[in-house]
This record gives structure tokens, C-alpha cells and sequence, in this order.
């Protein structure tokens, strides 16, 4: 008996090593997938059935309110005043308040130069979206999509989770500031006065803090989710309102308070010396954060290859312009150092007398909350149904409502764990460890447009070795962006300084071991540079983040390889036979493709088949015929 055993112990050892290595090559061939890149015909794989796609709607000015809308909140009214220690959380996933530097080191006339550099570097980050957003198929996505092509399936899975891990915690901060600010607003009235319990907005906190219900919270949630399940047009047409509106305050403010300034306030200008702005600047880059939000409206922009590169950067360049206007203003109204913490801007104001302004000041940010809190669930839904069409999701994810052609499913679950988390927890807590998310993305896509490049050249992709060799460059530049903002953090200047050397080597190498390819759309100019740069300062940026922020990193990202490796790799299909196809093809096209192609009208997005085709001419980008 114990003869027979031994053959069958070993037959079970070897069968379950065998399995164990079968999983292992499984979970690595499927993790390496790529979505289809540039083929002979830049054919990109649209996962969209028949009739159930998203319709295109978004013009270029709704694409440019839908940037100024995720990015400008309650915070540009307080943010030049208390720039980190608290912003008044309006902008989306970027609640400046989580890194708690002293608000009287930023407070002074300099903050405005704070302002520009972010500014600055917010254009090279939005720069690289636009190029990716034009040399894709109009379709949702994102970050996510991009990361997808220009690397593979598990780099752009891990992207998903945390960008809406900071959705998801972002919206519900969002959504319990916009009942706060209610609140406030309505206590101005003496009939509300004190007449408002805590549980209805301002949070009502139980078993010792663990529970917080806020009831307006998540019936605001509720309120802006009928508005997106309703149809892209109405949720385009209330952005429209409510963003037209705060800027019009803005403006507005930034006018009256131009009469109040007293330029001696302005001298000096920076009054705690040039590392105070550069600490600034690393604080309110996040102020800007929005703009790619646009890049989530592909798939229902009337044109996206001309007006999503305007709706990007045209967004970013008007909140740098306001963000400017106030700074300038609040400093030369008040001395620095007699700002208030709370509410400085209203506060300016208000030892001026000019009361009535404090009153559109409220009005503005309730306005700047709302359209944060819309956009946010807005782009968070279009994040899913895009995975859950790869796959990397359950396809109830990737259903769109046939009669309002909204992702309803998505929509509704975004919603409702907003709402849950809304409604029962104190999310700002969790404040500091946001961003992280979100600079992972700028950093994946700023990447993806070096990687991408290398491929233009050629008609086949670039050599494995020279691939590798090219990403362990941007390896070097991102690790030094990383290891300069902690020896800032820190003090030791001249060892950031080295770090910068170093990525400054890594950059010259890209330049001149690869060869770039042009594109066809928006050109990223200075490649590798510029992408280079903005992957140095995110990095640098990352560094200045709370340490739970990166706790929060490593473990979602653990969590996120598991779920892979048990559903996600079995699923996922990065491309699909027999599905439409779009064709982003310049000019002319002469060929014989037997495919099926989607014709879309710009005009009125309408969709209809037609079979197979021969000799096309005059296809253009989108599978558009002019």
C-alpha cells in the first residue's frame, strides 16, 4: 500500500506545481495585454454595441465649462488665505487643507507667483492629455485608456483604482462641504438662525464620532444623479448655468476689489523669501486639478479631435487667470499678515464695507461646490463603463440606458456609495490621503506620450530592448522627482538639486537614444521634455503628501492586483471581434478594409451601420465621412 501511495503523492505534487505555473504565466500574459495601438490604419477597437453607445452632445464651450466646473469650488474664495490650512474643500480631489503647512507662510503677496508656477506646471500636465486625447478614438476612459495602450492592462487597472478611490472619497467630501456651505447660507436669514439641526448639514456626530449622518448630503447626491440618469444634455446645460455663474462672481469680486486695492500692501512682495512661493506652489497646484475631466467626455463631444485639446487647456488657462485675479486682489485689499483664517476674502470685503459682496461670495461657493459635485459623479460613471466594456469590470457595469444614452448602472453606483459615505462618515478626515490618485494619473499619461511616440515611427512597435531601455529612463526621472521632494521636504535643498541633475540626464538619454514620430492631432510640443517634467514634478509633488497617503497606495494596490488576478484577468478583453470600429485617420484614406464601421453624424449623433466597405474615401478621424 505505502508503494502505491508514493506515485500518487507525487502525481498530486507535480499536478498542483503544474497548476501554480499555469496561474503564474496566466496572470502574467494577461497583465502584459495591451490594447490594440496604432495599426496600419490606426484602427482602435470601440467596445460599443449597436444603439447603446453614449450621444455625442458636448460642444466646445460645454467642454471648457465642464474643465472650469471640476475645477473651480468653494476653495477659490478661501484658498488665497488659508491656502493649506483650509481651502474650503471645492476642488475636486485636491483639498489643499491635507498638507498642513502654516497658512502666514503662504498668505503674503508672493502667493500669486505660487500660483503661476502651478499653473505653469498644470499646462504641461493638460498638454499631455490633450495629445492623448486626440490620437485616441472618441470613447470614455481617460487616464485609464491611455495606460491601456501605452503600457498594459494591469499598469491602467491600477490607475482606475486610484483615481476613483479619490473620486469616491472626493465626491463625498464634496457633497457634505455643498451641505455645510447650504447650511451657513441659510442661517443668514433670521427665521433659519440657529434653527437647523446638525444632522441636516452640518453632521450629527455618534458613537463617539465613528458615525456622522448628514441627511442633505446625500439627498444633493440623489438630486444631481437624476439630473446625469436624465441625459448628457441636461446635466450639460445645469454645468453650464451654475459654472457661467461662479465665474461671473468671480469676475465680479475680482472688479469691486481692483477699487479697494492699496498697492503699498504689495511691498515686499515676498516677504518670507522664495522658498515660501516654491512650498506654495507645490500647495495650490491641486487647486487646479479638473482639467482632465475633459478628457472623460470623448465619447460625447461633438468633435473631440478639435475641441477637446480647447476644452483642456482653455479650461485650465481661464481658473489660472481667476485664481490670479484674487490672489492679487485679497492681497492688495489687506495686509497679509491681518487675513483672516476662516473666510479671508469675505472677510476683505467686510472691513471695507462692501457687505453685499460677502453675500455673492456665499452664492459663488454653494454654485463652485455644486458643479464640482456634478462633474466628479459625471466623469467617476463614464470611468466605470469604460471597464466594465474591457471586462476588467461586470458587464452591468457597461450598460447605457437606450432611450437617454446615459450609463445608468454606472451612474447609479457611483452615486450611491457617494451618498453612503456622504450621509454616515466624516470623510474629511481622509482628506490627506487624497492626490496621490491623481498625480499617479498625470504621471501614467504624461509616460504614455513618450511611449507612444516611439511607436509612430516605425509600423511596427519599437524593439523590446530599446522599449526597456526607455522606460528605465522615465524610471530614473520619476524616481528623482520623488527623491528631490523628499530632501526638500526636509530641508537638504542642494541633494534636491542633485536628483534634479539626474532626471535631467535621464531626459537628454530619451532624447537622444529614441527616435520621435509626429502625431496626427494635437501635438505635445518638446517631447521628451516637457512629459519628462511634468513626471518630475508630480513625483516631487507625491513626495510632499502625507505619509497614509502612501500606506493608502500600497495597499489599494495590493488589493487591486488580487482582485485582478481573480476576476479581472479571466474577463477582460482588450479587443473585441466584430465590434464597430473607429477609424482616427487624417485625410485621405484608400484602402480596402473589410470591417463594420460606425458612421456618426457630428451633427446630430446619429449612429447606423453600414457592412463591409471597399475603397474608402475620405474617411476621417472618428469614422466620420465629411
Amino acid at each position: 500500500m505505502g508503494g502505491r501511495n508514493v506515485p500518487t503523492v507525487s502525481s498530486s505534487s507535480s499536478s498542483s506545481s503544474s497548476s501554480s505555473s499555469s496561474f503564474f504565466s496566466h496572470f502574467c500574459s494577461s497583465a502584459l495585454r495591451t490594447k490594440p495601438s496604432n495599426s496600419p490604419y490606426d484602427v482602435f477597437s470601440n467596445r460599443i454595441n449597436s444603439g447603446e453607445g453614449l450621444i455625442r452632445r458636448l460642444g466646445v464651450i460645454d467642454l471648457i465649462l465642464i474643465g472650469v466646473g471640476a475645477s473651480i469650488g468653494a476653495g477659490i474664495f478661501v484658498i488665497t488665505g488659508t491656502v493649506a490650512r483650509d481651502t474650503g474643500p471645492g476642488e475636486l480631489l485636491s483639498f489643499l487643507y491635507a498638507l498642513c503647512y502654516s497658512w502666514l507662510v503662504l498668505c503674503q503677496p508672493g502667493v500669486t507667483i505660487s500660483f503661476i508656477l502651478a499653473g505653469v506646471s498644470c499646462i504641461l500636465n493638460a498638454l499631455c492629455y490633450a495629445e492623448l486625447a486626440t490620437r485616441f478614438p472618441p470613447v470614455v476612459g481617460g487616464a485609464y485608456l491611455y495606460a491601456y495602450t501605452a503600457f498594459n492592462e494591469l499598469t491602467a487597472f491600477l490607475v482606475f483604482a486610484q483615481l476613483t478611490l479619490d473620486y469616491h472619497i472626493g465626491i463625498a467630501s464634496i457633497a457634505r462641504s455643498l451641505a455645510g456651505y447650504t447650511v451657513s447660507f441659510l442661517e443668514i436669514f433670521p427665521i433659519f438662525k440657529d434653527n437647523i439641526s446638525n444632522w441636516f448639514g452640518n453632521g450629527q456626530e455618534f458613537f463617539g464620532g465613528v458615525v456622522s449622518v448628514n441627511l442633505l448630503a446625500p439627498v444633493f447626491v440623489a438630486i444631481l444623479t437624476f439630473i446625469l440618469c436624465w441625459g448628457v444634455g441636461e446635466f450639460c446645460a445645469i454645468n453650464s448655468i451654475m459654472s457661467s455663474l461662479k465665474v461671473i462672481i468671480v469676475v465680479f469680486v475680482i472688479f469691486v476689489g481692483a477699487f479697494e486695492v492699496d498697492v503699498s500692501n504689495w511691498s515686499p512682495f515676498t516677504p518670507n523669501g522664495f522658498h515660501a512661493v516654491l512650498t506654495g506652489a507645490t500647495v495650490v497646484f491641486f487647486a487646479y486639478v479638473g482639467f482632465d475631466a475633459v478628457a472623460n467626455s470623448a465619447e460625447e463631444s461633438k468633435s473631440p479631435r478639435r475641441d477637446l485639446p480647447i476644452g483642456i487647456i482653455g479650461s485650465l488657462l481661464i481658473c489660472i487667470a481667476l485664481y490670479i485675479g484674487v490672489c492679487l486682489v485679497i492681497t492688495g485689499m489687506v495686509p497679509y499678515y491681518l487675513l483672516g483664517e476662516d473666510a479671508p476674502l469675505a472677510e476683505a470685503f467686510t472691513s471695507k464695507g462692501l457687505n453685499f459682496v460677502s453675500l455673492m461670495i456665499s452664492i459663488g461657493a454653494i454654485a463652485g461646490l455644486t458643479t464640482t459635485l456634478l462633474v466628479g459623479l459625471y466623469v467617476q460613471s463614464r470611468m466605470y463603463l469604460g471597464l466594465g466594456r474591457d471586462g476588467l469590470l461586470p458587464s452591468i457595469f457597461s450598460k447605457v440606458h437606450p432611450k437617454y444614452h446615459t450609463p445608468i448602472t454606472s451612474q447609479l453606483w457611483v452615486s450611491f456609495v457617494a451618498g453612503l459615505l456622504a450621509g454616515l462618515f466624516n470623510v474629511h478626515s481622509l482628506a490627506r490621503i487624497l492626490s496621490v490618485g491623481t498625480l499617479t494619473g498625470y504621471s501614467v499619461v504624461a509616460a504614455g506620450v513618450v511611449t507612444l511616440r516611439w511607436e509612430d515611427k516605425t509600423a511596427s512597435p519599437a524593439s523590446s530592448s530599446t522599449w526597456r531601455e526607455g522606460v528605465i529612463c522615465i524610471m530614473v526621472v520619476a524616481c528623482s522627482g520623488f527623491g528631490a521632494g523628499l530632501f526638500y521636504r526636509f530641508g537638504s535643498l542642494w541633494v534636491s538639486m542633485v536628483a534634479a541633475v539626474f532626471a535631467l540626464l535621464a531626459s537628454i538619454a530619451l532624447h537622444l537614444r529614441h527616435v520621435y514620430g509626429d502625431v496626427l492631432g494635437f501635438p505635445c510640443p518638446g517631447v521628451p521634455f516637457v512629459p519628462a517634467l511634468c513626471i518630475f514634478f508630480n513625483m516631487f509633488l507625491s513626495a510632499q503628501l502625507h505619509q497614509e497617503a502612501w500606506v493608502r497606495f500600497v495597499v489599494l494596490s495590493v488589493i487591486t492586483v488580487i482582485f485582478y488576478a481573480c476576476y479581472g484577468q479571466y474577463h477582460a478583453t482588450p479587443s473585441l471581434e466584430g465590434s464597430e470600429i473607429y477609424f482616427p485617420v487624417p485625410g485621405l484614406l484608400v484602402s480596402t478594409i473589410n470591417v463594420i464601421v460606425v458612421w456618426e453624424s457630428y451633427e446630430g449623433g446619429s449612429v447606423c451601420n453600414t457592412g463591409e466597405l471597399g475603397n474608402i474615401f475620405g474617411l476621417q478621424y472618428g469614422g466620420v465621412f465629411r
